[in-house]
């Protein structure tokens, strides 16, 4: 075992130095022995790791990913070792995060960076790609997934929920209207992106008789959410994206979201782990600094969002803007209260498509109200 441990060390250092001569340097090693272990570490894996020519030293690509794996094992014995022997282990070293483009740069860039700002001996490597990829093929250690987890050898950590809208830029809204149900978006121009909405001219809508697909008139395609927040600000229409993507936009009003009624339910977040794997401590601790960060956006739900306009009057959709409606007329300002907590909440917990509320819930609920978390 330690021979291979040290057969590892030999080629993570041929791999940083590029040169068999350097790396013999460091590891204070002849050179015939440097290649010598490489070479056998190469027989046993029946697969080359570097391209070697009389001038240069380079990985191939199954090299590249086998290095990612060996620093991560000797890491893990190195933390070992150090436990056995009553240190206190210093986070070091790598950790490889994966995300999607936009999450990854509007909520996961700025915990990167609080992170790193703690802990000055870690780097971080942030992959923003919106693509699935194999956490164990690419050599890395946790990645942010938006949406059902298929069966896989990943293990989720589930850190909040996102919703998808309807938005539209409000002064293209003042001049074709406001849609009010899902079809009156097939006189409406808009801008179908492929990454939210995989069949352009074709949404789906969770309405009174369940879901429902509506053919609408994309006036423009796009293969990235950043191009359809991009032209629904310019004006060209409604767009179909998450709900992240849209709030910085809502609240500065330069956005306005329509048909809230009639969203399907949100898309959960998870933070994932290849199954079985010993997580460092570094990858512990970013993993508890982001869940954290995450969970304090994302946990509790939007809870205007999870209605559904099964009767539209009686909806907590419904009954929510004709309470707005009211506290205007008298010059109040309308705030959510415990109980529209509790059954947004409760709404969430229960499964939204079969949840009403009615006129007769008050803020004295003992139902709503008692031993819910709000």
């Amino acid at each position: 075992m330690l021979d291979r441990l040290d057969a590892l060390t030999i080629f993570v250092a041929v791999a940083e130095q590029q040169s068999f001569a350097e790396a013999a340097r460091q590891l204070t090693r002849s050179p015939a022995s440097v290649t010598r272990a490489v070479a056998a570490l190469e027989e046993r894996l029946q697969t080359r790791l570097f391209n070697r020519t009389t001038r240069s030293v380079a990985l191939t690509d199954a090299g590249g990913r086998y290095l990612e794996n060996c620093r991560r094992l000797l890491a893990t014995y190195d933390e070992l070792e150090a436990v056995n022997l009553g240190e206190q282990v210093q986070s070091r070293g790598w950790i490889n995060v994966t995300a999607p483009t936009m999450f990854g740069r509007l909520h996961v860039l700025p915990l990167v960076r609080t992170f790193l700002d703690e802990y000055p001996q870690v780097d971080i490597r942030l992959l923003l790609l919106d693509r699935v990829v194999s956490l164990v093929d690419e050599g890395l250690d946790l990645g942010v997934r938006i949406g059902q987890l298929p069966d896989s050898s990943l293990r989720g950590i589930r850190v909040g929920q996102v919703r998808r809208v309807i938005c539209a830029a409000p002064q293209y809204i003042a001049g074709r209207g406001v849609p009010t149900t899902p079809r009156d978006l097939g006189g409406h121009d808009v801008v179908a992106c492929t990454a939210v909405t995989p069949i352009p001219d074709r949404w789906s809508f969770h309405g009174p008789t369940g879901v429902t697909s509506v053919a609408v008139r994309p006036r423009l395609v796009v293969n990235t959410t950043a191009g359809a927040v991009e032209a629904a600000l310019d004006g060209l229409g409604f767009t179909c994206i998450r709900s992240y993507q849209a709030e910085p936009h809502v609240a500065a009003g330069r956005l306005q979201t329509v048909l809230a009624g009639y969203e399907p339910p949100p898309s959960p977040i998870h933070i994932v782990h290849p199954e079985g794997r010993h997580l460092s401590a570094k990858v512990r601790l970013f993993l508890d600094h982001a869940a954290s960060g995450l969970r304090g956006k994302f946990g509790h739900p939007s809870w205007f969002g999870f209605a559904k306009a099964v009767d539209p009057n009686r909806s907590l959709v419904g009954l929510y803007n004709r309470r707005v409606s009211r506290d205007q007329r008298h010059g109040r300002r309308s705030v959510m209260t415990d109980w529209t907590r509790a059954v947004a909440l409760r709404a969430s917990e229960q499964g939204v498509e079969a949840f009403r509320v009615t006129d007769r819930l008050s803020d004295s609920d003992p139902e709503l109200c008692s031993n819910t978390p709000v």
